[in-house]
């Protein structure tokens, strides 16, 4: 089951007594959590039904009593526990998961966390209601959902210009969904978003970005390269050193998982890897450039690198450290 499921159902008169939401991906748990606390009771009906609280802030009893609580002058109330990660003996709520009240819709978004399935905690919350773990996507996933809300918003996108969005914005779909507002308030008719038209609105360079500069060292193109951090050194908002890394890191850890597959087909191994079918021939490339021990050395080196960011061995600025990184990574041993 998925968000849509659950909002979907709730609009045809489908509850489950209590919901347990969890995993890496926030935007999915704020969706159902926004539609329980906006949508599932009139204004009239909240003011009276409606409890939100916070894990930071309340303790077991506290949801054990307003869950035990009858709905006035409606059919149900709804009961929201946000960031209950951080309640303490959450486990305590057991006994009522075992016996729910039916007029009481109880949301339960668990972030970041997952239950220990080992637990009969967890047995109870996944026999007794109903538990959904959102797990972070990967970058084909993201992709593939950018692209629809694209679509349902009557645009038109090319391959490349879809890479430098979700490049720059990353898994944020909810700054994702705010960029795309934009470019519908802006569009000419009929236009088709382009790198240009991503370049002038969401303001990322089609020449000088993270995925041009993945493209440059996968063909160990080292004056390329060089250009783009320079770009990076004057324009410091356009990318962060950590978030450079980490995508580097992202890119070459998937170039050498190629390795370990003997699928050859490009669809099929961008399948594998998680990424856009668009954008496997720079994996591919890196992985017959680089070879395996050309990419071990590169991930050591992101490692190194990655440590040196945050100062421990270095003192050096974000633009120096990257220039270092990016010779020896194209200059090194072949």
């Amino acid at each position: 089951m998925d968000a849509a499921l659950i909002v979907s159902g709730w609009k045809k008169g489908q509850f489950s007594p209590f919901y347990w939401l969890e995993g890496e991906d926030d935007y999915f748990i704020d969706q159902v959590v926004d539609a329980a606390e906006n949508s599932l009771l009139s204004a009239s009906e909240a003011s009276f039904n409606l409890t939100v609280m916070y894990g930071r802030e309340s303790n077991w009893s506290d949801v054990l009593t307003n869950c035990r609580r009858y709905p006035m002058f409606s059919e149900r109330q709804v009961v929201i526990i946000k960031e209950a990660q951080y309640m303490r003996d959450i486990e305590k709520l057991e006994p009522y998961f075992e016996n729910p009240l039916v007029s009481t819709v109880l949301v339960i978004a668990y972030k970041e966390k997952k239950l220990d399935n080992r637990k009969k905690f967890a047995k109870t919350i996944k026999e007794k209601g109903t538990y959904v773990s959102f797990k972070k996507q990967t970058e084909r996933e993201i992709a593939e959902w950018t692209a629809s809300k694209f679509k349902a918003a009557g645009l038109r996108i090319t391959d490349r210009a879809l890479i430098l969005f979700t490049d720059h914005l990353g898994s944020d779909r909810s700054r994702i969904e705010k960029e795309i507002e934009k470019l519908v308030l802006n569009k000419n008719e009929e236009q088709e978003i382009t790198e240009d038209v991503i370049e002038k609105y969401v303001g990322v360079s089609k020449e000088h970005n993270v995925f041009e500069l993945q493209a440059a060292l996968a063909q160990r193109d080292f004056l390329k390269a060089f250009r783009i951090i320079q770009y990076f050194k004057e324009n410091t908002k356009a990318a962060p050193v950590q978030l450079i890394l980490s995508l580097l890191y992202s890119f070459f850890s998937k170039s050498i998982m190629i390795f370990g597959t003997d699928q050859r087909d490009e669809r099929t191994l961008a399948g594998v890897l998680g990424v856009p079918p668009f954008s496997i021939k720079n994996y591919l490339t890196a992985a017959r450039i680089y070879g395996y021990p050309g990419l071990e050395r590169i991930m050591l080196l992101l490692y190194q690198y990655n440590l040196k960011s945050v100062g421990v061995g270095s003192f050096a600025d974000d633009a120096s450290l990257l220039k270092e990184l990016i010779l020896k990574m194209t200059l090194g041993p072949r």
